[in-house]
């Protein structure tokens, strides 16, 4: 018996934007070969008959406005249900590569419904979804956790959460992921391939008291924000939203990265796009100090650094978590220890001494720890716990 061939799945495209992007004198060789690949993969999921699906994902804002982050892609009927991954396939565990098989739609038009406002936005050319929603004159919302409906033609309708900080909160945390809440003992060169791609979600292994001693920063601070900034691409956004909430990590928006290549680069710089996130956020919420969590083994010593240098009002203090012998190792090395007057010590026996960074008539403190319970024992001492 044969089997009805599905009609191509119906898309909507900013085409103004497709014309614009395909006409630009800046789209090099890179970028013109990963448009050809967006659209193959999306020819044919269409000609699949896959649907078009608007993901649900964290965001934040101020009462005036609103940052979303959402991605469009294709993806079959039962794969996910309201922008999120359906039970089931959670259930069976999720590979890594799985997040990256669903076709972006570049361009895609989206309708935005804030507190019964409309915005009518456009994708990237990956299908991602980052802009900012202002809201009309007069009109605010209060500080706490928002929905955002996200739709697009012959997409199901979806709800992401967005945290509003309220004006008067005057502090929050700022968290790297690979290496501080999560333990990863993988060489540094394999880590984003490895856990992208093959790392089956539940496999992930969280960082001992790290959950519990952000939850503690959180009580003590209520309404305070949580944001995790990464190098990790947007694919993975949603696996590593569950694992944060499987083990009990504050809930927060996640400000990923695009792997493809730019105007000038065949691939991003994940370093660049943290300090970028990192000014960005110290511009939006000027009256907010930020506790900056990292670890020392990657750039997150000196990323805070020359942050703390740039904008030291905006930094509350520095907490770094010290890897293991064999993960420095495995991460090629410990990081460079920024070099500032007493900023950092270490003792006789190699361990990390608390320091301070003196920026003008700021002093930022810098705590060192292995672990979120060693970590608390030293914000206790300070009075933050």
């Amino acid at each position: 018996m044969r089997t009805e061939k599905p009609r191509p799945t119906e898309i909507r495209q900013d085409l103004a934007a497709v014309r614009e992007h395909y006409s630009h004198s800046a789209r090099n060789r890179a970028m013109k070969i990963e448009d050809r690949w967006h659209q193959f993969r999306l020819n044919h999921a269409r000609q699949r008959g896959q649907n078009v699906t608007v993901l649900s994902l964290a965001g934040y804002g101020s009462p005036r406005w609103v940052r979303v982050f959402s991605r469009i892609v294709m993806a079959p009927e039962n794969d996910f249900e309201g922008g999120r991954r359906v039970a089931k396939v959670i259930a069976d565990g999720v590979r890594g590569w799985r997040n990256f098989v669903s076709a972006p739609v570049p361009f895609a038009q989206v309708t935005a419904r804030v507190e019964g406002h409309t915005f009518r936005l456009v994708a990237d050319r990956g299908g991602i979804l980052d802009q900012v929603l202002e809201l009309p004159a007069g009109a605010e919302l209060s500080p706490g956790w928002h929905e955002v409906t996200l739709e697009a033609s012959g997409a199901q309708q979806t709800k992401a959460e967005v945290h509003i900080v309220g004006d008067e909160v005057t502090s929050g945390v700022i968290c790297d992921i690979d290496d501080t809440v999560v333990v990863t003992k993988l060489p540094r060169p394999f880590l984003a391939a490895w856990n992208s791609f093959v790392l089956d979600e539940h496999a992930r292994t969280p960082t001992p008291g790290m959950a519990v001693m952000m939850e503690r920063l959180l009580n003590r601070n209520p309404g305070s924000p949580v944001i995790y900034v990464s190098t990790g691409a947007w694919n993975v956004a949603q696996t590593l939203t569950r694992f944060l909430t499987r083990n009990l990590y504050p809930h927060g928006p996640l400000l990923l990265t695009d792997w493809g290549p730019t105007h000038d680069r065949w691939f991003r710089s994940g370093k660049q796009h943290k300090v970028e996130q990192l000014d960005r956020l110290a511009a939006e919420f000027p009256q907010v100090k930020w506790l900056l969590i990292g670890d020392d083994g990657q750039h997150d010593p000196m990323i805070y650094a020359d942050f703390a240098r740039r904008h030291p009002g905006s930094v509350r203090a520095v907490i770094i978590r010290e890897l293991t012998y064999s993960e420095a190792v495995l991460a090629g090395g410990r990081a460079e220890h920024p070099d500032d007057e007493q900023l950092m010590g270490v003792s006789g026996e190699g361990n990390h001494l608390p320091g301070i960074q003196r920026v003008g008539d700021h002093e930022i403190p810098w705590i060192y720890g292995p672990d979120g319970k060693d970590i608390a024992t030293s914000l206790a001492a300070h009075g933050w716990l």
